[in-house]
């Protein structure tokens, strides 16, 4: 069965590559470029996991996540932190805030693929 995945993030050329990438490895794919459009998607479609992008104007990744765990129904999709933040803690507080993992931009497509399905096959 095809899982859904939706993927945030407010740069065209970010989502582009991930809905390539992970259409490539047979997954059906969502995408949002803002975190209210995410949310709307997310209630819609309840996608299996989704990927969040962290700094976007309005809405940012933070704020989403925390919005997404207020839903009942929303509240167990896994969410993975996809950014450019890669200081010394930022991992950490990533995870502590609530999302599921973290992958680093520039994405790696081997780590985002071994990365998706690491948590697909925990559904």
């Amino acid at each position: 069965m095809t899982q859904k995945i939706l993927v945030v993030d407010d740069n065209e050329q970010n989502l582009i590559l991930m809905r390539d990438i992970l259409e490539y490895y047979g997954h059906a794919v969502l995408t949002a470029q803002n975190g209210e459009e995410g949310i709307r998607l997310a209630q819609e479609h309840r996608p299996a996991l989704i990927l969040m992008d962290i700094q976007m104007p309005g809405m940012d990744g933070y704020a989403a996540l925390r919005m997404l765990r207020g839903y009942p129904e929303l509240e167990n999709i896994k969410i993975i932190a996809v950014t450019a933040l890669a200081m010394s803690g930022d991992k950490e507080k990533l995870l502590h805030s609530g999302f599921d993992d973290y992958l680093a931009k520039p994405v790696d497509i081997r780590q985002l693929s071994a990365m998706v399905n690491k948590h697909l096959s925990r559904e």
